[in-house]
């Protein structure tokens, strides 16, 4: 069922509490924003209601404050950007809630911009403290969540007010709903899913999902070393879980009865030591040496991936293939971006660091979908209900 959008309610003239995620990935040495991707994603419903005359209130969170006051995680740098990329004044309030607060609002006029302070400067914000969800309810007429990537946690600012306001989804909401509903429900086939990372553990329940769905599933990235062990195979001293290999062995045989081929690498790239410099070889997974790790795939198992994914009109590719922030243990993951960059295919990209990835590399406008969500695009893809979206009213 599609969500209610900003497009079907009235906003001339309304105080609208805007819920982005703008929690963008800071330089450590200087505190500038290295990536604005997320703030850029929701400039469409910010410029709806400017154009519409609303009277804009966004908040967001950003880092992990825990309830207190942390000088580097205010807003402020984050507003100054907005105001860059959306050519209109930004003004900022010094907390999120609170008299202050209510007296910037007051002078808000039409099409103006408010930016309040980190929500999550107040622990409440994470407790979903009802008493605090009402004290942002206050502030607005109209609540909208715009923050995808922030709707697997059940918090004030993303499920406690929307239960206290007339609530919608703004446009990047609608777009990620689309997109991974589409991917879900009705891909066009043959489908397949690529899964890398470091750990199975962090994707058993996107695996599952994707079994009863896919035409294939690839899997590559850390997280092959406990498939391959789980096979029989010796991975040196490549991270196992070793506590998962019974899990391994179990999604392998579901793949078989579901006649799904779960496809493992057929040739590795490993290394004694982890860090940049150190000698490499590639070798076939069957003869991996006991000194080495894993830290990449092969050019034959790039080569095999890419036959297969030739074949089919949707991919999804979540997980890095290899350790990427190592540039030598990053061509693996490198040739599959580029390749479902050229790819006359529905390509969605499941958020986290594959989405980090195919902006570095500047592919993002060559992908049909980049989704802003990490945790949220791999709950909603294992098929879990997200918090700030079962709140949102459906369209009638």
């Amino acid at each position: 069922m599609k969500k209610k959008t900003v497009q079907d309610i009235e906003v001339k003239g309304k105080k609208v509490l805007v819920r982005v995620d703008f929690n963008v990935p800071l330089d450590v040495n200087t505190g500038a924003i290295s990536n604005d991707s997320r703030i850029q994603a929701s400039l469409p419903t910010i410029k709806y209601l400017v154009d519409h005359r609303a009277k804009i209130i966004l908040c967001s969170h950003l880092g992990r404050p825990k309830g207190t006051i942390v000088e580097e995680l205010r807003m402020a740098p984050i507003a100054q950007r907005l105001s860059q990329l959306i050519g209109l004044p930004v003004s900022e309030a010094q907390d999120c809630v609170g008299q202050e607060v209510e007296g910037k609002i007051k002078m808000l006029k039409e099409g103006n911009i408010l930016f309040l302070e980190n929500v999550r400067f107040h622990w409440e914000e994470e407790a979903n403290d009802p008493h605090f969800a009402q004290e942002l309810a206050k502030l607005a007429d109209i609540y909208v969540n715009d923050a995808f990537s922030a709707a697997h946690r059940a918090h004030a600012s993303t499920v406690g007010v929307a239960k206290c306001l007339p609530t919608v989804a703004g446009f990047l909401m609608e777009k990620e709903l689309e997109a991974m509903g589409r991917l879900l429900n009705t891909p066009k086939r043959p489908f397949a899913c690529v899964v890398g990372g470091a750990k199975v553990s962090d994707k058993i329940g996107l695996i599952q999902n994707m079994l009863k769905k896919v035409d294939f599933l690839l899997v590559g990235g850390g997280m092959a070393a406990t498939f391959l062990k789980a096979q029989g195979y010796e991975v040196g001293h490549s991270l196992v879980e070793k506590d998962k290999l019974s899990l391994a062995q179990d999604l392998l045989q579901e793949a078989e009865e579901w006649n799904v081929p779960l496809l493992l690498p057929t040739d590795v790239l490993v290394a004694e030591e982890i860090k940049a410099g150190a000698k490499t070889l590639v070798v076939p997974t069957t003869d991996i040496p006991l000194n080495s790790n894993i830290v990449d795939i092969g050019p034959q198992t790039i080569e095999l991936f890419c036959t297969k994914l030739r074949k089919c009109h949707t991919i999804m590719w979540n997980g890095p293939l290899g350790i990427y922030e190592i540039p030598q243990f990053a061509q693996g993951t490198r040739s599959m971006a580029n390749f479902l960059s050229t790819i006359n295919a529905t390509t969605v990209i499941g958020g986290g660091s594959s989405a980090e990835i195919v902006q570095e590399m500047d592919l993002a406008g060559k992908m049909t979908h980049v989704s802003t969500g990490g945790g949220a695009s791999l709950r909603f893809l294992e098929g879990t209900a997200l918090p700030g979206v079962e709140v949102l009213p459906d369209k009638e």
